[in-house]
């Protein structure tokens, strides 16, 4: 079995973020390590944004059903993203035997896009 999901994002999006608003924000969506690896770069964050919207795509959750920090995407030294999956979202993964994942997320033209695949015995 193999599920999929897709985001796409405008990478000022983030910085439009109320500036009042904008450390809550990220606070909620984005996990410490992830904070520390974007360095507060807005094209970075909406990169790690668009991933996590894939990859809840691909568990058929969505946000909400699962939490925006149960999916995680940290980049190895090479730039490669990968997927860690906690909580909630680690559960629904297990439910639906999906157990390998993959991730892809992409710049261009103020856009960041993110495709997410993940592999399992269903």
């Amino acid at each position: 079995m193999i599920k999929t999901g897709i985001d796409l994002i405008r990478t000022n999006r983030l910085a439009e973020v109320n500036p009042s608003i904008r450390e809550r924000f990220i606070r909620r969506v984005f996990t410490p390590a992830e904070q520390a690896q974007a360095r507060d770069d807005d094209e970075t964050l909406s990169g790690i944004f668009a991933a996590k919207e894939a990859v809840s795509k691909a568990l058929g959750t969505g946000i909400g059903k699962v939490a925006w920090q149960d999916i995680e995407i940290l980049h190895e030294p090479s730039g490669e993203p990968l997927v860690h999956l906690h909580g909630n979202a680690r559960l629904v993964a297990e439910m639906k035997g999906l157990r390998h994942w993959s991730v892809s997320i992409t710049h261009d033209g103020g856009l960041a896009a993110a495709v997410a695949a993940a592999i399992g015995d269903g």
